[in-house]
């Protein structure tokens, strides 16, 4: 494997042995969102292996198109850091990110990107696009996907097929 940067494969085929601990955090925060009536995904950051931000989706509750739960995250982390730039960083995240938050990565330079279950539908780290390695871009970043795949996929399926009934 290569390390991030123009010109290098970015990805990472290999688990750290934190991932699924941080990917329960998520989960955690994937559920607190179910139960706020919002679409339930959960994101964590981590820097030097400590939880520095956790959040959820806040769309419905906020009006914020922008209220994803790794953005959400991501700004959290800046503003708990203390800088814009999340060097040093991995973003867990249940579902694969979407262009604006795939997006909001490479611009906040984190190291790597873990998220749970892929997103056919919008999906910017491998799914439709993927924004982590494109060499017209000035920053390059790990990906992990598919870490506690079934739960992260299970929470989504439960939260619509509620919203369905309804």
């Amino acid at each position: 494997m290569t390390g991030p940067g123009k010109g290098n494969t970015p990805h990472c085929l290999m688990l750290l042995p934190e991932d699924e601990k941080f990917m329960r955090l998520a989960l955690e925060e994937a559920r607190v969102a179910a139960s706020e009536g919002e679409v339930p995904i959960g994101a964590v950051v981590v820097c030097d292996g400590e939880v520095v931000a956790r959040a959820h989706n806040r769309r419905e509750t906020d009006h914020d198109p922008s209220a994803h739960a790794e953005f959400r995250a991501m700004v959290e982390a800046s503003q708990a850091l203390g800088r814009w730039r999340l060097t040093g960083c991995t973003v867990y995240v249940t579902l694969e990110p979407c262009l604006m938050c795939a997006g909001l990565m490479v611009n906040a330079r984190v190291d790597r990107c873990v998220y749970g279950a892929a997103d056919p539908k919008g999906g910017a780290l491998g799914t439709l696009y993927d924004v982590s390695c494109d060499e017209r871009l000035n920053h390059a970043f790990e990906v992990v996907g598919g870490v506690l795949a079934d739960d992260c996929a299970d929470e989504l399926r439960t939260f619509f097929r509620a919203r369905r009934k309804r």
